[in-house]
């Protein structure tokens, strides 16, 4: 996603580094999992009209509404400060991670509006123009318009999407419905928040940089084909909460158990070392608190794989509840949409909904 050399010279004049105008970066910034709960509560659930699939019962990636016996919409939407200092792959990055709920429910995007908060007397506007174009050329890679949106003049920039997208009722993918026996195939690997962490410390490698806007700005384009698989059970996206963190509502949703082992997740190249350097954000102690009563680790897991196990990721990897027979194709699939690191990190069992982690 690397924009014109030339704009950058024209605009090497006005350029800041977007991180310093914000306390946090991308899904790093999301409240925390037991604050969260703590607000959601004891909120009122409202009307739920039998139209409504799925809504807030599980958390999941996004509210689906049918239409009709082969239609329903499916909307959702995210938005965040910036995780890097470069305006276009900011914009890239955070419209990635957007649409990427969209296809965690098995469905196919349709169009996009924009939600843009930018503090207008710190930021050139072509810095804000080129946040914008960031995002639209994801949209584009995605087939889809950026058909309106908002803005407003906010002290921190903010960017994001509202994403709608449309499926088969019979396609749509919760994160409720793991079986005992499963599979569990993670589809991008760890370490965003850890990146992110280090540039914000000037400790990210110009090769590491490229993995992070890489990884981040490519679209879960598996999710519509893993949809239409009866053999795929459960479908979400890492983001904000860690593996653990999103792989637990699952589990809770599911009424299951769930076993990972830490040899087969897939890392960025020296996430794991920038993490036993301390190199990690605020928001993975955070989740680790927020998880920690229901994930058991083994003695030989260190406090930098839980670090990276409970790591914010942004636009991260589809995680998948498959039968075991159907693994060859869902990695095949993985595979020929250019996932070329998805791994099986695990299996569903019978069990009081919990993660357990051995090394």
């Amino acid at each position: 996603m690397e924009p014109d050399p030339d704009f950058r010279e024209k605009e090497s004049d006005l350029h800041c580094r977007l991180t310093t105008l914000s306390h946090g970066g991308g899904c790093g910034c999301k409240i925390a999992p037991g604050v969260l709960a703590s607000i959601l509560g004891d909120a009122a659930r409202g009307l739920v009209p039998p139209a409504l699939l799925v809504g807030i019962e599980t958390s999941d990636d996004a509210a689906v509404y049918r239409l009709n016996e082969r239609q329903a919409i499916v909307a959702t939407t995210d938005f965040f400060m910036p995780i890097v200092d470069d305006p276009f792959d900011f914009g890239a990055i955070a419209a990635t991670n957007a649409i990427s709920d969209v296809y965690a429910m098995g469905a196919t995007p349709l169009f996009a509006l924009a939600i843009v908060g930018m503090p207008v007397a710190k930021l050139p506007l072509a810095t804000i123009r080129r946040i914008l174009e960031g995002g639209e050329t994801v949209c584009a890679r995605a087939g889809i318009p950026v058909a309106g949106g908002h803005t407003i003049d906010s002290v921190e920039p903010i960017y994001g999407l509202v994403a709608i997208g449309l499926v088969d009722p019979a396609h749509v993918k919760r994160n409720a419905d793991a079986q005992a026996g499963d599979a569990i195939v993670l589809g991008k690997p760890l370490g965003v928040g850890i990146y992110s962490a280090a540039l914000r410390r000037d400790a990210l490698s110009t090769a590491q940089y490229e993995a992070l806007v890489a990884t981040t700005t490519k679209l879960n384009t598996p999710g519509i084909a893993l949809g239409a698989r009866p053999d795929v059970h459960a479908l979400t996206d890492v983001t904000g909460f860690g593996l653990l963190g999103h792989l637990l509502e699952m589990c809770r949703g599911s009424q299951r158990r769930a076993r990972v082992r830490l040899r087969d997740v897939p890392r960025l190249p020296g996430a794991l070392e920038l993490a036993r350097e301390g190199v990690v954000t605020g928001a993975s102690k955070r989740n680790l608190d927020s998880h920690g009563a229901d994930v058991a680790f083994a003695a030989d897991v260190g406090d930098a794989e839980r670090a990276l196990l409970t790591d914010p990721q942004t636009s991260g990897g589809l995680l998948v509840a498959c039968a075991r027979d159907a693994v060859d194709d869902v990695l095949a699939l993985f595979a020929r949409e250019g996932f070329a690191e998805a791994r099986v990190i695990g299996e569903f069992h019978e069990g009081a909904p919990r993660v357990d982690v051995e090394r």
